[in-house]
């Protein structure tokens, strides 16, 4: 019997950067809460942007975001894992070789931190994806604890991240495809698949008896932590052959089509 599900967000559940869920979710997952499955919203948005697209459902809910980072229970924070400061400072260099093509997002419990000029880009972050923005001069000269970096370009960033970005710092800190534009940086011990087991030991919940959806790099470690695993039909080749099962795309609502059975 199924008692958690986890999903991702974008790309599996609606388009990349979406402001809103599609509107046939919210009484699907009340459904499923009221019925006592456990629903966990697994995203590498942060939980201001997230919360906001699920605020209808009006529900106890779980949610791991940063891509594994920072995990809460409702609004109360129940885990958070900081960057190094020596990574920190040594990605920083790397991104900024890219401006002004590309933007940079620092993220932190407290928001999303940005040096970067660019109004389009800020307003996407602050007003599209409903972050709490916070304006600052030098990212690095900021008081505060940082658990993602993440870099932006528009249309595709898969050039980058997958030819220099990962390459170089995939054996120091976890690195990964977030979507079509975005590479996120993470302490190397952060992964969505570790956090859904942080959460199913806290809650006595078995990868029998878990769900997850996803679509993108930074989902595959979800696909090893439940027996019912499911890639949505545009996930990236790597998600669907960690996957055992194979759904139809955001596109055609896989996963509302699935959650329907459950």
């Amino acid at each position: 019997m199924i008692r958690l599900i986890a999903t991702d967000v974008d790309g599996t559940l609606v388009k990349e950067s979406s402001k809103e869920v599609y509107p046939e979710y919210i009484p699907l997952i009340q459904s499923l809460i009221d019925r006592g499955i456990i629903f966990v919203i697994s995203s590498g948005r942060q939980y201001s942007s997230v919360s906001k697209m699920f605020a209808d459902v009006n529900r106890p809910m779980y949610y791991i975001v940063e891509n594994g980072a920072h995990i809460l229970e409702g609004e109360r924070t129940i885990s958070v894992t900081q960057m190094r400061r020596e990574d920190i400072e040594g990605i920083m260099a790397d991104l900024r070789t890219f401006y002004p093509d590309c933007h940079v997002v620092a993220s932190a419990p407290e928001g999303s931190f940005l040096e970067t000029k660019n109004e389009t880009f800020i307003t996407m972050i602050r007003d599209q994806y409903r972050n709490q923005v916070h304006l600052v001069e030098d990212i690095l000269k900021a008081d505060v604890n940082y658990v993602k970096l993440a870099i932006f370009k528009k249309n595709s960033i898969r050039e980058y991240g997958e030819k220099i970005l990962i390459p170089k710092w995939g054996d120091k800190v976890k690195a990964c495809m977030a979507g079509e534009e975005w590479v996120d940086f993470m302490d190397d011990s952060v992964d969505k698949g570790n956090a859904l087991r942080f959460l199913q030991k806290r809650l006595g919940i078995t990868p029998e008896e878990t769900m997850v959806f996803g679509d993108n790099q930074n989902d595959t470690g979800m696909m090893f932590a439940a027996k019912e695993s499911y890639a949505v039909e545009n996930a990236v080749e790597e998600v669907r052959n960690a996957a055992r099962h194979i759904c139809p795309s955001f596109e055609d609502r896989g996963v509302y089509q699935v959650l329907k059975q459950v």
